[in-house]
């Protein structure tokens, strides 16, 4: 691949809504073939590197992980020009080892959301691009890194658990999903991993614990008065690890995420319609011509 450096994208969840550090030179409001990203883009440079921030929720927190528009935010890093993502989110932990505060680095996904724009392709225009390892390998490492040597207690690999919510699982839930090993529990992570893959953007994602969710017969079930103070300590975790890990991103680094789609449309381009094949140009050009 290029060794050219693309910008990166930064996407923060529940409890960080902004960036300290970023040199922001635009607010960019943007309009996609999928409607409106969930707030504008801050555009600048956070540690000498060109960046782009984006409040998940919305600022404010005004929006729920349902109502997230997945599409028009990963669609709108890859239209100012990123090539890798990644993002911090809340995260409820299925593991007595997980503790709240911890940082997990997931590398696996499972799926149970439901009412969700989880692909850019369909109208006339069919693709499947491999999911096999949803994580980039290059940004995992630098961010297991970058976090440990700031001193974060990390947890490398393992499986997130996207659910629909907005709802917190239900115990029985809560005792299933543990049945099934995974690591961590959450709501928007795993849409935005679908998405990265088949816009051709590496993704990685920190995945903050706040809570036992409500499997743990010992602490609390968790509740928004029990997120708010990890919250604002998991916010400050990683806006420092965002900025030191900005400039480590190997811009030449080996992984087939930047060519997801070379083999994954099954559709001749000339079978394609026409307006189809001006939606997905952002994506396909390089490709089709």
């Amino acid at each position: 691949m290029t060794g050219l450096r693309g910008r990166i994208g930064l996407i923060g969840g529940s409890g960080l809504y902004d960036l300290p550090g970023l040199a922001t030179t635009a607010e960019v409001r943007l309009s996609t073939p999928f409607g409106e990203p969930s707030d504008a883009f801050l555009v600048g440079e956070l540690s000498g590197v060109p960046v782009a921030f984006l409040a998940r929720h919305g600022r404010g927190h005004r929006i729920l992980p349902s109502e997230i528009n997945y599409r028009a935010n990963v669609w709108g890093f890859r239209q100012i020009g990123c090539d890798a993502l990644i993002s911090a989110s809340a995260c409820g932990s299925m593991k007595e080892a997980y503790r709240p505060t911890d940082l997990v680095l997931p590398d696996q996904f499972v799926d149970r959301t439901r009412r969700r724009g989880a692909t850019f392709f369909g109208e006339g225009c069919v693709a499947h691009v491999s999911l096999a390892h949803p994580v980039c390998p290059g940004l995992l490492e630098t961010l297991d890194v970058t976090a440990r040597e700031r001193g974060a207690r990390v947890h490398r690999g393992g499986t997130y658990l996207g659910i629909e919510g907005p709802q917190f699982s239900t115990k029985a839930e809560s005792l299933l999903y543990r049945s099934w090993g995974v690591d961590v529990v959450g709501m928007t992570n795993v849409t935005e991993a679908r998405l990265c893959r088949e816009a051709e953007i590496c993704y990685a994602t920190m995945a903050l614990v706040t809570d036992y969710d409500c499997w743990h017969e010992e602490e609390q079930a968790v509740t928004v008065e029990v997120l708010l103070g990890v919250l604002r300590a998991n916010a400050g975790s990683a806006n420092a690890i965002f900025a030191a890990a900005v400039p480590r991103i190997d811009a030449a680094r080996r992984c087939g995420c930047r060519e997801a789609l070379r083999t994954a449309v099954l559709t001749r381009r000339e079978d394609v319609p026409e307006a189809t094949r001006l939606r997905l140009s952002l994506l396909m050009e390089k490709y089709w011509g």
